[in-house]
């Protein structure tokens, strides 16, 4: 049985994982990112891999720690719009920026996921992303200022989260909803499928 270690302290990760059934243990990665790509879809892909490595390196540093059949997963997502990645808001006015572009138009969401599979003493990579368009109703400027105030957005990419308030003005979907709140699992399981692997058990 592959022991699962999820490189994420995102609760909305945690919920998902656990909604399709996989059994898995949390240890957030810890370490300073490098992007070399400007591409939505390399980037998230970059992203995955070194919090997938940061987790695992500490894994490595553990007594005791037994890493055989360990799969350890990294996720990384981002809200793009006309090719330009939209991170997380640096504050309130930002958000607000933000949701005043989006409003109106489709922009779209990338996750990139890591797999690193413990074989023969030595780490196996997997990764992958995920892309998923999403499409906004027009939104007023006291509707977005209303959200942003209740903090919601803050710790978000793109300023939004699309499964609470925000999710009132979304116009359509085109691909994985799982993978705008932060995680492709059906991808993933799919993925570990073609790779040999049940992650559900």
């Amino acid at each position: 049985m592959k022991k699962i270690v999820l490189a994420s302290a995102s609760p909305r990760r945690r919920e998902l994982l656990s909604q399709v059934g996989v059994v898995f243990e949390v240890k957030p990665a810890s370490g300073e990112e490098r992007i070399t790509s400007a591409e939505p879809a390399k980037v998230v892909e970059e992203l995955s891999r070194q919090k997938a490595m940061f987790t695992a390196y500490a894994l490595e540093e553990e007594e005791n720690r037994d890493l055989r059949d360990v799969v350890v997963i990294g996720a990384d997502t981002v809200v793009s719009y006309e090719g330009k990645i939209l991170g997380k808001p640096a504050d309130e006015t930002a958000a607000i920026e933000m949701l005043a572009m989006l409003q109106g138009n489709t922009h779209q969401v990338y996750t990139g996921v890591t797999l690193l599979i413990r074989e023969k003493g030595r780490w196996k990579v997997h990764t992958f992303h995920e892309c998923t368009d999403v499409s906004f109703y027009p939104v007023t400027e006291e509707e977005i200022k209303e959200y942003v105030n209740s903090k919601d957005p803050m710790d978000k990419a793109g300023s939004y989260g699309i499964q609470g308030a925000w999710g009132a003005y979304v116009k359509g979907i085109r691909g994985d909803y799982n993978n705008v709140v932060g995680l492709p699992v059906a991808r993933l399981i799919y993925e570990t499928k073609k790779l040999g692997m049940n992650l559900r058990g």
